[in-house]
């Protein structure tokens, strides 16, 4: 990189957000730089932290009059390397951080809505929510530092869309600074405005391409009064997509999670997870199913259609094995264990992961022919499928064959992608349920969506970043 940004420039970004809100520390710089899974380690010359939307409006107004490029960043947890700056070298981008807008403007008992500051914490919020006697349903791995402005960004999906939808289902109204500085106030708590274009559905998944979120007003539902948790033992996909259809239909809105895993990455995270176990004790299970039901009903009640949900199942050879979580610190056990999975599988070695989508009547048979076809590729490779069976959403993940060299199974990242993602694509699906595009799979989507959809994309780039300036290179190449 040769071109640099002009020293007057950066004294106007430093004077628009004051002597605490940035820094060109390297050390301070380090901890943005680097993508969580180790793939890519990128550049800035300046970090910059606005602490209100009239900050963040006067560092995007320098930006689009000097055509300087912005990379905004949340919690850096992404996984497709959306939120790290200067991947591709091209001109310097400044990091525009969500770091100190962490307010929580209001929360509306009433209306059952919270308005928040992008920077907040996820877990932050999901607590505010609680001390009101609410719920806020989004929830993942990564929810203890992964923040508001980075999930809207990414439609974050997570443990519970089955039941109240992806981000996106969640959103409101949204604040956003635009490429040219400009405020768009969009912070309406109501449910129904038919009011011309949904302006805010263009934001969220967009990855800051197209402006900066500052804040969002977005769903509260009231909290559960009972919940009930089980760690089942099944015999293949096949037979986990008909105890989901049984679940469904037998229980209703109140199932809220039903997450598949594989014997091997059970063995995977109880090896490299501390305190975490295999609830079915030294049973060895081909497949294993973690379902959650909540309901504003009595606990008695829950737990009673719970037992007569499992003992059907077990009847009808559904399940072969499970366990019910007896209290709350076994319930968090299992899902230590769920949650555990994509820490274990760094820790096991190298790793090439995927974030597909599919019918659940897909799903059995993509997993036969994906795992055929990696098997074919790299003899000894280790699938790890696992994820949210029941909306579909699957992390076909491929850990290195012990006897490889971690290296060397990386460099095959592109080939066992593009099997994979083709797969998913032919059977009706997707080859990002939500992980998003990011840097990571800009080529993928150029190769794998319609050229109309492309130009589509492209268009609505032009009409809010004319200058090209919100995180260039990430989504559109």
């Amino acid at each position: 990189m040769t071109e640099t940004i002009p020293s007057e420039a950066l004294a106007a970004l430093k004077a628009a957000v004051g002597d605490s809100g940035w820094s060109d520390d390297p050390a301070v710089l380090e901890p943005h730089l680097t993508e969580w899974r180790g793939l890519w380690r990128g550049a800035t010359p300046l970090l910059v932290a606005p602490a209100s939307t009239a900050e963040a409006a006067a560092v995007l107004a320098v930006c689009a009059a000097r055509g300087i490029a912005v990379v905004p960043q949340g919690g850096n947890t992404g996984l497709a390397g959306g939120a790290i700056p200067g991947l591709d070298g091209a001109r310097p981008e400044i990091l525009l951080s969500s770091a100190r807008l962490r307010q929580i403007r209001a929360l509306d008992t009433d209306n059952f809505t919270v308005t928040a500051e992008a920077g907040v914490v996820l877990a932050d919020l999901q607590q505010a929510a609680a001390g009101a006697e609410l719920f806020f349903p989004l929830s993942l791995a990564a929810e203890g530092s992964c923040t508001i402005g980075g999930n809207i960004s990414t439609n974050a999906g997570g443990t519970n869309v089955l039941r109240y939808g992806n981000t996106r289902d969640l959103v409101l109204g949204l604040e956003v600074v635009l490429a040219d500085g400009t405020v768009w106030n969009g912070l309406s708590g109501l449910r129904k405005d038919n009011t011309g274009y949904d302006l805010k559905q263009l934001f969220i998944g967009a990855e800051g391409t197209l402006g900066f979120v500052t804040a969002a007003t977005l769903k509260l539902f009231p909290a559960a009064r009972s919940r009930a948790t089980a760690w089942l033992a099944v015999t293949s996909p096949a037979a986990a997509v008909q105890l989901y259809r049984h679940a469904r239909q037998q229980l209703g809105d109140e199932l809220v999670a039903f997450e598949l895993l594989p014997q091997l990455a059970v063995d995977m995270t109880v090896r490299h997870i501390a305190g975490c176990r295999n609830p079915l004790g030294a049973a060895a299970a081909a497949w294993h199913v973690l379902v959650e039901f909540t309901s504003a009903r009595e606990q008695a009640l829950l737990d009673a259609q719970l037992l007569a949900f499992l003992e059907g199942s077990l009847e009808a050879n559904r399940i072969t094995d499970g366990a019910v979580a007896a209290s709350n610190a076994q319930r968090e056990d299992f899902w230590r264990l769920r949650h555990g999975i994509s820490e274990a599988q760094k820790l096991a070695g190298g790793s090439i992961k995927h974030d597909v989508s599919l019918p659940l009547s897909a799903m059995a048979e993509f997993l036969q022919r994906a795992d055929a076809a990696v098997l074919a590729a790299v003899p000894g490779v280790r699938p790890v499928p696992f994820g949210h069976l029941g909306d579909g959403n699957l992390h076909y993940n491929l850990s290195q064959p012990p006897d490889m060299d971690r290296e060397a199974f990386l460099v095959l990242r592109e080939q066992l992608n593009a099997l994979v993602h083709e797969l998913a694509v032919e059977l009706g699906g997707s080859f990002s349920a939500e992980h998003g595009i990011g840097y990571l799979k800009a080529a993928e989507l150029e190769r794998l969506k319609a050229p109309a959809e492309m130009q589509l994309l492209r268009s609505i780039k032009a009409a809010l970043d004319p200058r090209g300036i919100m995180n260039p290179g990430k989504i559109l190449r």
